[in-house]
C-alpha cells in the first residue's frame, strides 16, 4: 500500500510540473524565459514541440522558440502574420501552410534532419507536406534558448513589436525525429518524458520582466 501510495504522490507531482505554463501578459521589451538545455544544441536533428494560445495572429509576426548565437539566430520558430508556421535556420528559411489558427491552445511540432533536409510541420496532429530544407547544416551549440522575445544580439535587442503575447507550455525538444505516430500522441495530450534535450517536466525556466511561470 505505502509503494501504491508513493508513486501515486510521484505521479501527481510529476503532473503538476509537466503542466506549468508560461504567461505573457503583454507586449513588452524586456519580458521573456531563459530554458536551459539538458544538453548542448549540436544536433543534426531534431524534433520541437510546443504549445501556445495567442490571439495576436495575423496583427504581427510573433516568436515561437529562439535559440540564438553570439552573431546569429540559430534556430527560431515564428507564427508569420498571413497564419504561415515558418522555421529559421541560420537566417534561411522555411514556410509552411498550416489551418487557421484560433486564439485556443494549439500544439505545433517541427521535425528536421540534416542528412536528407527532410522537414515537416505538425499542428494539432496533422502533417503539413514535407520540404527539404537546410540539407546538411547543423545546429550549433553555445547559444541561449528564450520564449517570448526575438533577440537581435546575445540576449538583447528585443523589439515589443515581435514579443510574444499570450501562453506557451508543453516545450519539449529531442535530438532525433520523432515518427509521427509519437507526435499524434503528443497532441492529444499523452505525455511521456523521454525528451533529451529540453523536457518541459524538469528544464529549469528563468522569467524576466513580466513573464510569470504557473504551476
Amino acid at each position: 500500500m505505502k509503494l501504491i501510495l508513493s508513486m501515486f504522490v510521484a505521479a501527481v507531482l510529476l503532473s503538476d510540473v509537466a503542466g506549468r505554463s508560461l504567461v505573457f501578459p503583454k507586449e513588452t521589451a524586456n519580458s521573456f524565459v531563459e530554458l536551459t538545455p539538458a544538453k548542448p544544441l549540436s544536433l543534426d536533428a531534431f524534433s520541437l514541440c510546443l504549445r501556445f494560445a495567442t490571439e495576436l495572429k495575423g496583427k504581427r509576426d510573433v516568436i515561437l522558440f529562439a535559440y540564438r548565437k553570439p552573431y546569429i539566430d540559430e534556430l527560431n520558430v515564428w507564427l508569420e502574420t498571413d497564419g504561415r508556421l515558418s522555421l529559421y535556420l541560420s537566417g534561411l528559411a522555411a514556410f509552411f501552410e498550416v489551418p487557421e489558427l484560433g486564439p485556443l491552445a494549439n500544439h505545433v511540432c517541427l521535425t528536421w534532419e540534416s542528412l536528407t533536409g527532410r522537414t515537416t510541420m505538425y499542428v494539432n496532429g496533422r502533417s503539413s507536406a514535407t520540404q527539404i530544407f537546410q540539407r546538411d547544416h547543423r545546429v550549433r551549440p553555445k547559444g541561449k534558448i528564450i520564449l517570448g522575445q526575438d533577440p537581435d544580439n546575445f540576449l538583447g535587442g528585443f523589439q515589443a513589436e515581435q514579443s510574444f503575447v499570450g501562453e506557451i507550455f508543453g516545450v519539449n525538444m529531442w535530438d532525433y525525429v520523432l515518427p509521427s505516430v509519437a507526435i499524434q500522441l503528443l497532441s492529444t495530450g499523452e505525455d511521456f518524458s523521454d525528451a533529451n534535450v529540453l523536457d518541459w517536466a524538469t528544464v529549469t525556466l528563468m522569467p524576466t520582466g513580466c513573464a510569470v511561470e504557473y504551476k
